[in-house]
């Protein structure tokens, strides 16, 4: 079967896992689901009645020229921002009414397009941070460094640097964050975003910056963390990382969506190939 019927990666035979995969996307309820979502800054309309579903384990490339909503539509996921109007569901709930915060405990990671790691601090460490909704202990236990409170950052630490061995960061593990080459400050990031142990992680142009062989082993991990029982919403402008990658891709242009549907079928919409070079298919 033809991967553009089966909805799998372009370069990905039909497998078992697979079929599990699409089979549990047309019973269970979307892990993600984003009903008419519509966004404005004063006069200008950033989104404009998006709607699309994600099923768990799915990867899902967002796509769109510069100024789309792309981002946008981030910022109302992990809460942000508040949508003017429309619904966003995390498993059937609405989280509109939830802070950042809340969001990040219900399972929904996120990096940014540009770096917020701390510097100073060691790679260690700024995944450690990443895990403070994971942690239990109060104000007070902290302070008088009670046996729960040690035992607690003994589990963190050993968790980080699980996380970090997966990621491939453990020779950097205790190397201050300043002065790490580019592509390895993006893997950092990428760390602390999985360090709240996320059902849905949202990439905000993860291959930014990096090279070839950067992006080609970006394009292995991202699947790798889907095989972790990580949802993934990915966007990207390297479309050759975002078509290999996606099970399905979600188009968006001046705040609106325009296409949604397997790569292949996607890279062929005419609707797309207009939004990206500004003229009609055919056209002399």
């Amino acid at each position: 079967m033809p991967c553009h019927e089966t909805g799998c990666n372009s370069d990905a035979p039909l497998t078992e896992k697979t079929t599990r995969r699409d089979i549990r996307r047309a019973v269970l309820p979307p892990l993600l689901a984003v009903r008419d979502v519509t966004m404005r800054f004063g006069g200008i309309v950033a989104l404009d009645r998006v709607s699309f579903d994600i099923g768990e384990g799915e990867i899902v490339g967002l796509i769109g020229p510069n100024g789309a909503g792309k981002t946008t539509l981030f910022n109302c996921v992990s809460r942000l921002y508040s949508p003017n109007e429309g619904e966003v569901l995390l498993a059937g709930h609405s989280i509109l009414g939830l802070g950042p915060h809340r969001v990040a405990a219900l399972g929904v990671g996120r990096t940014f397009q540009n770096l917020a790691l701390f510097s100073t601090l060691t790679v260690l460490q700024n995944v450690m941070v990443g895990m403070h909704s994971r942690t239990h202990s109060d104000f007070l236990s902290n302070a008088l460094r009670l046996p729960g409170v040690r035992r607690e950052e003994r589990a963190i630490q050993d968790a980080a640097m699980e996380l970090l061995a997966f990621l491939e960061l453990t020779s950097v593990a205790h190397h201050p964050a300043a002065g790490l080459p580019f592509g390895t400050l993006k893997r950092v990031e990428l760390a602390r975003a999985m360090a709240g142990r996320p059902r849905l992680l949202l990439l905000d142009e993860p291959a930014g910056g990096l090279n070839h062989e950067e992006v080609a082993a970006l394009a292995t991990l991202v699947r790798a963390i889907r095989d972790r029982a990580v949802t993934v919403l990915l966007v990207e402008h390297h479309m050759s990382l975002v078509m290999k990658v996606s099970n399905r891709v979600v188009v968006l242009d001046f705040g609106r969506k325009i296409a949604e549907g397997p790569p292949a079928a996607v890279q062929q919409n005419p609707d797309v190939i207009r939004a990206y070079l500004g003229t009609d298919v055919g056209a002399s």
